[in-house]
């Protein structure tokens, strides 16, 4: 019946392409085909890897009732969030103005000009769990458009009115006093047994432990980043860890990381892979250094599409069954590995014979604190490579192979830091690859499509896009030196200011986009860091880089556009507040070539590993300009920057790391890694 999605760039379009409801893609045709038959519009918006988005297909989707109440009484659009953020993120905020929680599927009813006017978000046929049933709620909302439509349209003139105020961006002046705020308000909210913000589920909130992060190397916040480093700790030895391939899930369900909700998404691992890189270099742990190079091989054994870019997600599911492939009972591990073996394996992954999951295993070490001793560990990862072997021979979870530029833009700023950091220039190398692939894919004419698959483009472009991909782009300049990079970057950001930038501020979807009908303006981050707080943070790079100041001013018209939100709900910007610390405290690290590579290398090495967080690297080759304001010293030697203020030239790699170090208002604190064993 749903001929109209077959050939959709989505994978979870196509998904839907057999079911008998009527489905239309999110288009101006499918609003009008609703004002011409006078019904309302039901949005349903999910994504590939959405476990509940399958659950609800099978149950609703399928079902003869279901289906013919829908296409009689509705028009049905699927919408992939992935593909439109912009529709998702609107549509979420309508729901959350309901006093419902959000999340996917979000099951919305429509207006014919896509005004909200109720919804949720998974519905079972029939009524359990607490909730309604879909089929009672679709006649319930068929018959108020009949015979009461005047309710129906009271709540969505309520519920557009409360959008246009939320997405109006409020103004004010915005300093380093919000990200202490943020930083005293999260610290009481970390869980001190088991890490994380909040109670069940637990999600990474990577914007968020960012933020933390960044924040402890300009205050001296001890305990913050003790809960911090905890915090990574129980997530690497946790269950949202896949220990036999790499890869975090999107999150857990408990509280103590054991059980995660099995997909794993391409943005959640690109922003840990940063902070893991970053926290290996500064702290010293071996841990966090082993799992982000476990990471790494993951994103290019499991993720890397035959065009060159980074897939969107894998499937929680396989054989119907949510983390089937991940799970293993006792018997199934003695079977491949052997008494003996299986029993030392079953000892450091927490494996018994009833099992932690529905009878199965979800493989965790969260009973050990770090690493074991170097001969374990290596005894250890043979065995976990021969149950990969094991499980490779599985019905694997499906895999959305869609590029999004943004999110690809996140990978690869993420490979150059983890690359810089662990000194692994391959990864660097492999930033580079993907970061080409998605411009020959993506790149038309200096405007980023949004995806791509099998050659299939979708036709819009997204603020997010041309943030993350600019970000990346100086990131591979500062790696590399290369001056192609950033001045497709430069370009980018012109580009982005023709199509985003109008005399209210900044849309996160252009004007001419089939968009919603209150287009998001915002500067609040999801999963993944907001476009706004992204574009804030590439401008102040390309400020840096290249000297014009026209960036820093837009990157500070854009801090000062959402000071307002930003200092009433600095948790929800941690992003914002992380591009603000770049402007308000930044550090630059100089580093002058002089006649001697090899001593400037040497120099350049201690920096990577050593250099705060949210530090700006220059290399200055022999001949060339600086770009600070200080005397060329003569020969290889390393200048560090704090504010206004520059230490005098360096020229060994020791006294650089000690430097460096120094800029630690904590001291150094929690950076020791426990003894082994």
């Amino acid at each position: 019946m749903a001929e109209r999605l077959r050939d959709a760039t989505s994978p979870y379009l196509r998904q839907h392409a057999d079911d008998p409801v009527d489905w239309w893609p999110w288009c101006p045709e499918a609003f009008a085909e609703a004002r011409r038959r006078d019904v309302p519009v039901l949005l349903s918006v999910g994504y590939a890897a959405c476990h509940w988005c399958h659950v609800m297909a099978r149950e609703s989707f399928r079902d003869p009732d279901v289906v013919e109440r829908l296409n009689r009484d509705f028009v049905a659009v699927k919408v992939d969030r992935e593909e439109r953020p912009d529709v998702d993120a609107v549509y979420q905020q309508a729901l959350a103005l309901m006093g419902e929680p959000g999340g996917w599927p979000l099951t919305l009813f429509l207006t014919p000009e896509g005004e909200p006017l109720w919804g949720g978000t998974y519905f079972p046929p029939e009524p359990r769990y607490g909730r309604p049933g879909f089929r009672e709620v679709l006649a319930r909302v068929a018959e108020l458009w009949r015979t009461r439509r005047d309710t129906l349209l009271a709540q969505r003139d309520a519920l557009v009115q409360a959008l246009r105020r939320l997405e109006r961006p409020a103004p004010g002046t915005l300093g380093p006093d919000a990200v202490w705020a943020a930083a005293e308000t999260a610290f009481h909210e970390f869980d001190p047994v088991h890490g994380g913000l909040g109670r069940a589920p637990k999600f990474p909130q990577a914007p968020v432990l960012r933020l933390l992060w960044h924040a402890t190397w300009h205050r001296p916040l001890r305990p913050l980043r003790r809960r911090l480093l905890h915090t990574l700790t129980r997530m690497c030895q946790g269950g949202i860890w896949d220990h036999l391939g790499g890869g975090f899930h999107r999150y857990a369900v408990d509280a103590a990381w054991l059980v995660p909700h099995f997909e794993k998404m391409l943005d959640d691992n690109a922003q840990l892979l940063e902070l893991l890189a970053e926290a290996a270099a500064l702290t010293g742990r071996r841990l966090f250094a082993v799992r982000a190079a476990e990471l790494v091989d993951w994103l290019v054994r499991e993720m890397r599409t035959e065009g060159g870019g980074f897939a969107a997600s894998l499937d929680a599911d396989s054989e119907g069954e949510e983390g089937r492939f991940y799970v293993w009972t006792l018997a199934e591990i003695e079977a491949e590995l052997g008494a003996e073996d299986a029993a030392l394996f079953a000892e450091a992954h927490g494996v018994t014979r009833g099992g932690n999951f529905e009878g199965r295993n979800v493989l965790h070490r969260l009973h050990d604190p770090d690493l074991r001793r170097e001969a374990e560990e290596a005894r250890l990862a043979d065995l976990r490579r021969r149950l990969l072997r094991a499980r490779a021979r599985r019905p694997r979870p499906a895999r959305d192979d869609k590029v999004l530029a943004d999110w690809n833009g996140l990978a690869v700023a993420a490979l150059v830091a983890a690359g810089r950091r662990l000194a692994r220039p391959d990864w660097i190398a492999l930033a580079g690859q993907v970061f080409a692939a998605v411009v020959a894919a993506l790149d038309e004419d200096g405007r980023l499509h949004h995806a791509v698959r099998d050659d299939r483009r979708t036709p819009h472009d997204l603020l997010g896009d041309y943030a993350q991909m600019i970000r990346a782009a100086v990131r591979l300049h500062e790696a590399t030196g290369d001056p192609a990079p950033l001045a497709r970057a430069r370009r980018w950001f012109a580009v982005a200011e023709a199509r985003f930038r109008d005399g209210d501020g900044w849309r996160l979807v252009a004007a001419d986009a089939d968009g919603p009908p209150v287009p998001p303006r915002n500067a609040r981050d999801g999963a993944g860091p907001a476009p706004l707080a992204t574009l804030a943070e590439a401008a102040l790079m390309l400020a840096r880089f290249t000297g014009d100041e026209t960036y820093r001013v837009r990157a500070e018209e854009i801090l000062h556009a959402h000071g307002g939100d930003a200092a009433r709900q600095p948790l929800a910007h941690a992003a914002l507040l992380t591009a603000g610390l770049a402007l308000w405290a930044p550090v630059e690290v100089t580093l002058w070539e002089g006649d001697d590579p090899d001593a400037a290398a040497a120099l350049r090495a201690v920096a990577d590993r050593l250099a705060p967080p949210g530090h700006h690297l220059f290399h200055v080759k022999r001949g060339a300009a600086a770009p600070l304001s200080v005397t060329a010293p003569d020969g290889p030697a390393a200048v560090v920057c704090r504010g206004h203020r520059c230490d005098p030239p360096l020229r060994d790699p020791a006294a650089l790391a000690a430097a460096l170090r120094a800029l630690d208002p904590s001291d150094g604190d929690a950076a020791t890694p426990p003894p082994a064993g």
